[in-house]
């Protein structure tokens, strides 16, 4: 599919409708200049390829589709995504994989501001560094970081827990660093290798909510 020659509303109109009609599991989008909601709203057992960069919510609400970025990806890759696997060759623009309910995305450059704000279960695999904000109120899924993660990260953490392999420059509020365990270290080691990245599970540092804000508390004065 040449995005020189048809529109996104066609590719997309395609892939929703004509795909599986078809019998295509392999889908090679070519000349993606950027363009926006690329693939979006996939239900389908299909690999697609986007030889290029993709704009705002390429692959958004991805379901069993296993989609690869083969450049950089704009804001809201992956964004609701509930299934399936999302690749970002190069680097991602602000909250990718916002309130992503299942599946994987992986980052192999660096992720920017709000990384998987409101993540609601999906694992999100960031090669390189990510922004300020991330994970802002994630409620349950994984992430893990290998490079460095920059202010307020996991503020107001619920279930989700962060791995963290280089520095924190500060922890949001009910954010803190835990023991990593055996548990952890196998996890964090399942994705590094799903994901193709050869580091160290041992290196990490765990992150999960102090679970203090979970409840109101009237003595606080808003001191928390």
């Amino acid at each position: 599919m040449d995005l020189s020659k048809v529109s996104v509303r066609e590719l997309n109109q395609y892939l929703h409708h004509d795909l599986a009609k078809a019998g295509v599991k392999h889908v090679n989008i070519t000349n993606p200049d950027g363009a926006h909601n690329i693939a979006v709203g996939l239900d389908a057992d299909v690999s697609v390829d986007i030889q290029g960069h993709a704009g705002y919510y390429a692959a958004g609400m991805n379901k069993t589709a296993n989609v690869t970025i083969h450049g950089n990806a704009g804001t809201g890759v992956a964004e609701n995504m509930m299934s399936g696997t999302v690749r970002v060759k190069g680097f991602a623009s602000a909250s990718a994989g916002a309130t992503g309910h299942g599946g994987t995305l992986i980052i192999e450059g660096d992720a920017s501001l709000r990384c998987g704000i409101s993540m609601k279960g999906i694992d999100i695999v960031v090669g390189g560094d990510v922004g300020s904000y991330s994970a802002f109120m994630a409620q349950a899924g994984n992430m893990v970081v290998c490079g460095n993660a920059g202010d307020a990260l996991g503020d107001s953490l619920y279930e989700a827990v962060l791995y963290v392999r280089g520095e924190i420059r500060s922890l949001g509020a009910d954010a803190e660093e835990q023991k990593m365990t055996e548990q952890d270290i196998k996890k964090v080691g399942d994705l590094l290798k799903k994901a193709g990245f050869d580091y160290n599970a041992k290196e990490f540092k765990r992150i999960a909510s102090a679970k203090k804000l979970y409840h109101w508390n009237a003595d606080a004065k808003q001191e928390y």
